[in-house]
């Protein structure tokens, strides 16, 4: 392939099936999403499965400053807009972002009140909502499924792993047959459905990780986020690589930028590519990682890369 070619196809496509073309795709416009802590917590936190939560999770080090639970639903969704408005300028539409702990992890009361809340808001198209596998039941997804009929909703479940063996390191919680349970139900009512993994989990393999590109194809996912492992401070899993640092695999960024071609080369390309990675304030890391790239370098830089690589999601799929 030229250079020439490469650069074309770098400016007017994209070697992978992206989030913006995917809701330019729906709304024919950009769609911004605003978080919202709405003071939900989850079982491994409030003592009914343990305390502590997962041993990664630092929900404080994704919050965007206007993000609190102290203040209302549409005072969030108002500050949010502003928020975002210096950042994306192009955006119009909204949809409220549930997002800290598990946002399905109340009374189906509690969840009618919150929900509406949000979509009451004027400029609030749908809803995504962060959650667990194993916080969802029959009667939430049946009410969940028919807001859908009227708003746009995702339902976003954290996986993390595909691996048992994992899942109990980390203290998750719950196994992996929750997870395909829950994704399952979800899509069989017509929700769209999303999920979260984590890449460098301890004692995952390079191998496990890029096996998990056929695991998680076979789901049935709208879309998909993946976040290489940061370590932050005061975190159980920071412990864990101090005591047994042979366990992890922490991507440096060419690394892990190889590495998550080599599995959108295995992934359906029916599953939409939410985000490459995750970026946090400085204050939160205990070591530099990636420095301070930014995500769209991030995007940029992979897809610069495929283009070279003259490849494309789903090109070793079957």
């Amino acid at each position: 392939m030229s250079e020439e070619k490469k650069e074309y196809l770098w400016k007017t496509q994209r070697p992978y099936n992206s989030y913006s073309n995917y809701f330019k795709t729906i709304f024919g416009s950009r769609v911004q999403k605003l978080s919202i802590d709405a003071g939900f917590t989850c079982p491994n936190r409030d003592g009914k499965l343990s305390f502590g939560g997962c041993t990664f999770c630092d929900n404080d080090a994704f919050n965007p400053s206007y993000c609190q639970p102290t203040k209302s639903i549409t005072q969030q969704i108002d500050e949010g807009m502003e928020f975002h408005r210096q950042r994306y300028p192009k955006a119009n539409k909204y949809l409220a972002y549930f997002q800290p702990h598990s946002n399905t992890y109340a009374s189906l009361d509690v969840l009618k009140k919150l929900y509406s809340q949000a979509l009451e808001h004027e400029n609030i198209i749908g809803l995504v909502i962060g959650t667990r596998p194993d916080c969802v039941d029959e009667e939430k997804l049946d009410y969940i499924a028919g807001l859908s009929k009227n708003y746009y909703i995702m339902l976003e479940y954290g996986i993390e792993s595909c691996y048992d063996k994992t899942l109990e390191r980390i203290n998750r919680g719950h196994n992996f047959s929750q997870t395909q349970w829950a994704i399952s139900q979800s899509i069989e009512r017509g929700i769209k459905t999303g999920g979260h993994i984590i890449f460098g989990l301890p004692g995952e393999t390079k191998a496990q990780m890029l096996e998990e590109s056929n695991i998680l194809s076979s789901l049935g996912l709208t879309s998909i986020k993946f976040h290489q492992l940061q370590l932050f401070k005061n975190t159980a899993i920071l412990k864990d690589y101090e005591q047994n640092p042979q366990d992890f695999h922490l991507f440096p960024f060419e690394e892990y930028k190889e590495f998550i071609i080599d599995f959108l080369e295995r992934l359906t390309p029916n599953i939409v590519i939410e985000r490459f990675s995750a970026e946090v304030p400085p204050r939160y890391r205990t070591h530099e990682g990636w420095g301070n790239i930014r995500n769209e370098e991030v995007v940029s830089l992979i897809e610069k890369r495929m283009i070279e690589r003259n490849t494309y999601q789903g090109r070793l799929y079957k």
